[in-house]
């Protein structure tokens, strides 16, 4: 596929046929659960319903970056078949990864002064960076060079819309992003709370909507909203959920109905270990281009 490479980490929530598919290269995260560490391999190591069906039964997990030296050992082999290297990080609003690879990156030019090796902060997440990763495929596909997919990146990531929901409020009150008395009166009424990752890449909550099925239906007034090109989208579409398959397909036939243009596009990906971590079992998270995000 050239000289040169494109890719992500294992938080780009992809799966490892679709990342061979597209030729997209990755490294892994890490995490912990019940005390026990494990690579973030894409569901290898602990399947992910079983994954999740241990958080659901209280099992209390932790992560970890991937560090500056793992950075270093995944990108030099590349460097030594004489490939350059576009890497895509992590959003820094959210991880400090993109700092890693940043300093791994400085390291290695030093080494291999020949070689261009770009890191992006994806300011993405999940299937959002995996969309972004999957875009740069097609790019590249196309014929074109690593310079024109780093200025293409850096030009467009921010047209990325990032939607998503949450079933149950304690995993966002364990990571703080919900006061502990917040989640108890939210679980108690019911409400499934609508993110989405800000402009600068961080997770804001943007409303509270009662009922699964009522924030599904403002998931997907979102994208009718904001997708480029409104009723006649026609991009790929990519849906990640967390041990809740029947919630994503539930969202797919909505935007399918409104949106026409998307039938046969979109994906439907597990959310990974790492991710799932802090956002917990039940989560529905929405991915496609759109309006450039300003706040």
């Amino acid at each position: 596929m050239g000289e040169y490479i494109i890719s992500t980490c294992s938080t780009a929530d992809l799966s490892r046929e679709h990342f061979d598919k597209r030729d997209i290269k990755y490294v892994y995260f890490h995490f912990e659960i019940d005390g026990k560490d494990y690579p973030d391999d894409l569901g290898d190591s602990i399947p992910f319903k079983k994954f999740y069906e241990m958080m659901a039964q209280g099992a209390m997990t932790r992560t970890s970056q991937v560090s500056i030296g793992e950075y270093v050992d995944f990108f030099e082999p590349f460097l030594k078949e004489g490939k350059d290297i576009l890497h895509l990080a992590l959003s820094s609003g959210i991880s400090g990864t993109f700092n890693s690879a940043s300093i791994a990156c400085e390291q290695l030019k030093e080494k291999y002064p020949d070689r261009k090796i770009y890191v992006i902060d994806s300011i993405g997440a999940s299937a959002g960076l995996g969309l972004l990763a999957d875009k740069l495929a097609d790019l590249r596909d196309e014929g074109k060079d690593i310079d024109t997919l780093y200025n293409w990146a850096e030009e467009h990531k921010n047209n990325v819309q990032s939607w998503f929901f949450v079933s149950d409020l304690k995993y966002l009150v364990r990571n703080g992003r919900v006061s502990k008395t917040a989640g108890a009166i939210g679980n108690v009424l019911n409400i499934c709370p609508l993110l989405n990752i800000d402009k600068e890449g961080h997770l804001s909550v943007k409303a509270k909507v009662r009922g699964k099925n009522a924030v599904m239906k403002a998931q997907v007034k979102k994208m009718v909203e904001l997708c480029e090109n409104r009723a006649d989208y026609s991009d790929s579409c990519f849906i990640s959920h967390s041990d809740c398959l029947g919630d994503a397909q539930a969202v797919a036939n909505m935007i399918e109905a409104q949106l026409p243009g998307t039938k046969g596009k979109i994906k439907i990906f597990d959310i990974g270990t790492t991710i799932g971590s802090h956002t917990g079992p039940g989560t529905v998270a929405l991915f496609f281009w759109g309006d450039t995000r300003v706040e």
